[in-house]
């Protein structure tokens, strides 16, 4: 997977095309992400210890990782990644501004 958790991304497909966020978990079985403030949910939640009261909570979902792009440190737009050996270790790097990605 080019991202992972604690990446800011941007989506650039789907109903929320254009939208910012922080990647909160990664599944790369599933080659999904869960993008903080994105693809939120209605979800009906039944009454349990945690929410005695029940009712309907919105919630982000997971979409696919596909549609979301890094955004560059450097100049916060979106950027394709790439990966270089630095001192025996891989990392990666955005492709426009040539800036490697903590």
């Amino acid at each position: 997977m080019h991202v992972k958790k604690g990446d800011k991304v941007m989506v650039i497909s789907g109903k929320d095309k254009g939208k910012t966020g922080v990647i909160l978990t990664a599944f790369p079985k599933k080659d999904r992400v869960l993008v903080e403030g994105v693809n939120i949910i209605k979800k009906h939640m039944k009454p349990n210890q945690v929410n005695p009261q029940g009712g309907i909570v919105s919630q982000e979902a997971a979409i696919h990782v596909s549609n979301v792009m890094l955004i560059d440190p450097k100049t916060g737009e979106p950027t394709r990644v790439g990966y270089k050996v630095e001192d025996g270790k891989k990392v990666r790097v955005a492709k426009k501004s040539g800036e490697i990605i903590k």
